[in-house]
């Protein structure tokens, strides 16, 4: 019998059926995603992931892969039959390597972010992907689904981070392709299949990773503007005076830094009262403090800035960056949210902003829009809470329209429905109609020859 194999692969330690103790495991993080399952399994090497994929493969049953559950589009979760098995890769947590001289360090998949980007520091090195769940999130689930975060505008995406890959594939084989090299076109590059492919060709069990020279001095400043136009005016501006040493700039309406303010129950010193928007800036490199202050000083003198508070310790800006953070998780206490993950080309960022409001308000009259996210990179989190007092079950059957509309707008501007949280199930309808057509039939015909049983994640993205 299938469950007493799997059983016997990882041990007494490494399975659970009961159903309370796996609850926090069939939810996706905001609620909107449950599933079942009859067994959990925590296997504690990459020998027995294979061993694992190769059982389910034979028996034809899903595998859902999960690293710390924090996707917000459901990919992590099986379905309701309860006859997928769920296979946690937090075990392999491991930090296998760190090689200081060719910056680069080999992790394995349940490695969560914070301990690796701790590590990379302890040899005086950077691991730039940062993203506000870094302290539960892991390597594996990062990869799978190509997170973004906060750094992109210097670093990239968490596809731009890897060297190699280790994967279990299909039938249990497993690819080992934990190179460390910048230069290789032996072929194709076979590990950009797994990565942002969220489970569904394979289940990445170890990656190495580049990294970087950690700069000591960083300059952080929070500035208030008036439109989101003057703020992607002022990035292409600092970008020219701060050239790469720009690494994250971060856009905050006025709602989305009201929730991050109260979140942390602090407003920063030095603003002199509430604004329309507001930009959160980071740089990082040598006497980056002095020229990110010189820049701004001649933003401000030229009047393009409102207002603006430069942090002046590492507690002060770790404090900004706090009411950043806070937004997401703040934003449950306005009830019900609806949120969307869209990028356009940063140009178009503003059109964006002006065409979208009145679309939504029309459709969700009293609606309360919370805009923020990685301009820098094009990334808006356009999310929109629920009126004051509304059902929520009548908000979300409403909101429905309002969605639609915006990732109509996003593509008409050149942008995705999907930036960085990927597709899980919750955006597979998405998919069909923005990706559809060659692109989405060249995505199943990988699939098909991937994963022939559809056993690997079965269900998502496509």
């Amino acid at each position: 019998m299938l469950l007493d194999d799997l059983k016997a692969i990882v041990g007494s330690s490494g399975w659970s059926s009961d159903q309370d103790e796996l609850l926090p495991f069939l939810t996706e993080r905001r609620g909107a995603v449950e599933g079942r399952t009859a067994i959990m399994l925590w296997p504690d090497s990459t020998e027995q992931v294979s061993r694992i994929v190769a059982a389910c493969s034979a028996a034809g049953v899903g595998v859902v892969p999960q690293g710390g559950n924090t996707g917000l589009c459901g990919g992590a979760i099986p379905d309701d039959s309860g006859e997928q098995v769920l296979l946690s890769l937090s075990r392999l947590n491991k930090i296998l390597a760190v090689d200081a001289a060719n910056f680069s360090m080999t992790v394995e998949a349940g490695c969560i972010l914070a301990n690796a980007q701790e590590a990379a520091r302890n040899v005086d090195r950077l691991l730039p992907l940062s993203l506000a769940a870094e302290g539960s999130c892991q390597i594996g689930g990062n990869l799978s689904t190509d997170a973004g975060g906060l750094n992109v505008i210097r670093y990239g995406t968490a596809r731009q981070q890897v060297l190699g890959l280790e994967v279990v594939l299909a039938d249990g084989t497993v690819w080992d392709g934990l190179r460390s090299l910048r230069k290789n076109t032996a072929g194709y590059d076979m590990k950009q299949l797994f990565i942002g492919s969220e489970g569904t060709l394979g289940i990445i069990t170890a990656a190495t990773l580049r990294l970087y020279p950690d700069h000591a001095e960083k300059g952080t400043a929070l500035v208030a503007l008036r439109s989101a136009s003057d703020a992607i005016q002022l990035l292409g501006r600092l970008r020219d005076a701060c050239s790469d040493q720009l690494v994250a700039f971060e856009l905050m309406s006025d709602l989305a830094f009201q929730i991050g303010r109260e979140g942390v129950g602090v407003s920063p010193a030095g603003l002199g009262q509430d604004y329309s928007w507001y930009v959160l800036i980071e740089s990082t490199g040598p006497e980056t403090e002095s020229m990110l202050q010189e820049a701004l000083e001649a933003e401000f003198a030229a009047e393009n800035l409102l207002d603006a508070v430069i942090a002046k310790s590492g507690a002060e800006s770790d404090e900004l960056w706090r009411i950043r953070h806070a937004i997401s998780e703040g934003q449950k206490a306005w009830g019900v949210s609806i949120k969307h993950d869209i990028a356009v080309p940063i140009a178009r960022i503003d059109e964006f902003m002006q065409r979208a409001e009145p679309a939504v308000m029309q459709l969700l009259p009293g609606a309360r829009i919370v805009a923020f996210g990685h301009v820098g990179d094009g990334n808006l989190h356009y999310n929109i809470s629920q009126p004051v007092g509304e059902d929520p079950d009548t908000f979300r059957a409403e909101a429905a329209a309002a969605t639609q509309a915006i990732y109509q707008l996003a593509a008409e501007l050149g942008g995705t429905f999907s930036a960085e949280h990927g597709v899980g199930v919750v955006k597979k309808p998405y998919l069909e109609q923005f990706r559809g057509g060659t692109e989405l039939d060249m995505m199943r015909t990988l699939k098909q020859a991937m994963d022939p049983k559809n056993t690997l994640n079965p269900g998502k993205v496509i």
